[in-house]
């Protein structure tokens, strides 16, 4: 082991101990749900964190968070985007409390969803929409209709993508060939047979994989986020809609993570043409809630599609989709959350953070790097951005990344477990960030000459 890892291994010893003497409440709530859960929480995501044992909630409001232990966090993880514009705002905490009296779930239509659609048309420059459980849903029905309105069964998608627990998308490049993602249980079929995958801004690999005219769909976020932070090129998104045009290739726009751009995501902002668009995690407040969009043309070839097969199970939907509580959450969220006045907020106050970030990383001379997508910012540990996610999954440095999420926790501030991703809400504050940078100064202090 170098220097410099000797270093990190201490730091992270010492920031283990401190965890570990300040959490007793969490710790014996850890052993407890180690009874009932494997690996002591209902869901194995919740592990991802750097604590030696689970941080066990007890209330969270706002952009703060407290833990069972009375502990007060700045949260700016908040709830890796599904909690995006604060914890329980106060209009959906009203919409939620009235609903729930009315009812819940009965597989009908309500107004609410109406309005729902008219504002998601209105935002994204889509006229029709469908609504879904969750983002991973709004992926995956998507995949089917394309393949079936096509008539083609491949897929394309860019190495280091993430959409959900999409099966069709766990693919990845390795030396140039497509594999399956690591870490992929039960995989039984080959998904490289009807998964191609290429490198973020790639034109020649993208029109050389579209070039067979087998493609139903592309499926992409406007920037990858969930393995780093990969920006698009000036004129990336142009060639692909061109490319995909020309070959009869559908293009479908994933803003689960880049609706923090604005308040029509980075496909409104950058003027994108998407044939079909998804979105989930923050759109309801919390509530579980995904939804896809499309244009005219792909409705009227649905129709057509659907008029040709006979009545029964389209492999699409799920009974508690679209709920009267959903959309209630979605229509509050989009008509009086989710706002041009929030957006301007949260940008700006993102804009600050990411200037703060870059002043320490520069004071104490470390070679790393800030990025922003609107009130989403990261830090990644080198000096340039990646321009893919092959460069970007080769730079990643788990044990740093790992340490300095602990200190993180430790003073006092809540980001992601992964790739150093940091949200502001509309409830962030000033001082919020302030505290976050004077934690963040502090660690990188602590690494300075050794990260």
């Amino acid at each position: 082991m170098n220097h410099a890892g000797k270093v990190i291994e201490g730091l992270m010893r010492a920031e283990l101990d401190r965890y570990t003497a300040a959490n007793p409440v969490s710790r014996r709530l850890a052993d407890r749900a180690a009874e009932a859960f494997p690996g002591g929480v209902p869901l194995h995501w919740m592990r991802d964190w750097a604590t030696p044992f689970p941080l066990f909630m007890a209330e969270a409001k706002g952009a703060e968070l407290v833990d069972a232990d009375g502990h007060r966090y700045t949260d700016f993880c908040l709830g890796d985007t599904g909690s995006m514009f604060g914890h329980s705002p106060e209009p959906v905490v009203r919409a939620v409390t009235d609903q729930i009296a009315r009812g819940v779930t009965a597989m009908l239509p309500t107004e609410d969803g109406i309005a729902a659609a008219e504002a998601l048309a209105s935002r994204f420059g889509l006229p029709f929409w469908q609504v879904t459980t969750t983002a991973t849903d709004a992926n995956r029905f998507v995949l089917r209709w394309a393949r079936a309105i096509t008539g083609r069964s491949r897929i394309l998608v860019f190495n280091g993508c993430y959409h959900g627990t999409v099966d069709d998308t766990f693919v990845r490049l390795v030396d140039g060939r497509p594999v399956h993602r690591p870490g992929l249980l039960g995989q039984v079929i080959d998904l490289t047979d009807h998964t191609r995958v290429v490198e973020f801004n790639d034109v020649a690999a993208l029109e050389a994989a579209l070039a067979p005219g087998d493609v139903a769909c592309v499926l992409t976020e406007p920037a990858l986020t969930n393995i780093g932070m990969v920006l698009p090129d000036e004129g990336f998104h142009a060639a692909l809609r061109h490319l995909t045009r020309r070959h009869g290739t559908l293009l479908v726009i994933d803003e689960t993570h880049s609706i923090s751009t604005g308040p029509g995501g980075w496909t409104r902002a950058h003027g994108l043409e998407p044939d079909f668009l998804t979105l989930g995690k923050p759109i309801a407040g919390g509530i579980p809630c995904g939804v896809y969009g499309f244009t005219a043309a792909v409705e009227s070839r649905m129709r057509h599609v659907q008029a040709g097969v006979p009545h029964g199970h389209s492999g699409m939907g799920t009974t508690l989709s679209a709920n009267a509580l959903a959309m209630r959450t979605l229509r509050v969220m989009l008509e009086e959350v989710m706002t041009d006045a929030a957006y301007a907020g949260m940008v700006a106050l993102a804009r600050h953070l990411a200037r703060g970030l870059e002043a320490a990383i520069a004071r104490h001379g470390l070679a790393w790097h800030v990025t922003q997508i609107g009130a989403r910012v990261e830090f990644h540990f080198t000096p340039a951005p990646y321009r893919n996610g092959g460069e970007a999954a080769a730079a990643m440095r788990p044990e740093l990344e790992q340490l300095v999420n602990l200190f993180l926790i430790n003073r006092g501030v809540l980001i992601a477990p992964f790739h150093n991703m940091m949200l502001t809400s509309p409830a962030t504050t000033e001082e919020q960030i302030a505290r976050f940078l004077h934690a963040f100064d502090a660690c990188a202090a602590a690494l300075a000459g050794h990260a």
